[in-house]
């Protein structure tokens, strides 16, 4: 049934190679801090294709591709190992401290993970923005943070360290100098390491030239022949 869904879809490409519809699956943070540029490049090139979000958490939007609800999934966590997909990495990113100004921790030289425990944190939901390695760095050096809040959006988690409520954990991407002029940054790729966001499809399935070149914009090391390889099982998993 795969098979012959996808050469319907060829019938219909070669009839309007330029338009269609296109579903991406994706986390809030994903959608509110990466994919814009991308999505507004993407719509520029192909105007008469019909773009959709759909959000969830990760393995929401993985069963998502699965089930044939969405064309991509693009998330940091549970996409590498999804049974039936095809995952790929599309770029790195590391956490950040955002802080209210005038913090304490502003004063401090080197950042440690026992300077943090020491104030209690607002952070991501379990499922989200790489918080798996957010519990394993403290795990490894045997401290239990004081996680008052957990949210699954950044601009929440923003909002509460605005409040006074604890210091905040976030991904990278999401802190804007400009925009969150209430707060202050420090990096902490140190601590909880490097997180890679990556692009899944279903294996066999088939895919319209614009579904290639979206992926190719957001990761421009992806390109059409890569993804077909990988795709067809002709090349090992492509890691960054």
């Amino acid at each position: 049934m795969q098979e012959v869904d996808g050469l319907k879809r060829i019938g219909k490409e070669f009839a309007a190679h330029d338009s269609g519809s296109f579903t991406i699956a994706t986390t809030h943070t994903q959608a509110r801090y990466s994919l814009p540029k991308v999505v507004q490049a993407f719509t520029q090139k192909y105007p008469k294709v019909r773009l959709s979000l759909l959000q969830g958490n990760p393995k929401q939007i993985t069963e998502m591709v699965r089930n044939d609800q969405a064309d991509i999934a693009i998330a940091t966590e549970a996409l590498a190992s999804g049974e039936g997909l095809v995952s790929l990495p599309c770029y790195q990113w590391e956490h950040v401290m955002v802080v209210p100004p005038e913090h304490p921790l502003l004063k401090s030289k080197n950042l440690s993970l026992e300077e943090i425990a020491g104030y209690p944190l607002i952070t991501y939901d379990a499922a989200f923005s790489g918080r798996s390695k957010i519990d394993h760095a403290f795990s490894l050096r045997d401290l239990k943070p004081d996680i008052v809040l957990e949210a699954i959006d950044a601009d929440v988690i923003k909002t509460y360290v605005e409040l006074g409520m604890g210091v905040g954990i976030i991904a990278g991407m999401a802190f804007d100098a400009d925009r969150d002029r209430g707060l202050r940054s420090l990096p902490a790729g140190h601590l909880f390491g490097t997180n890679v966001s990556r692009v899944a499809l279903k294996q066999g399935a088939y895919l319209r030239s614009y579904v290639y070149t979206f992926i190719e914009l957001l990761a421009p090391t992806l390109n059409r022949k890569l993804i077909g390889q990988v795709m067809e099982g002709e090349k090992d998993m492509y890691e960054l």
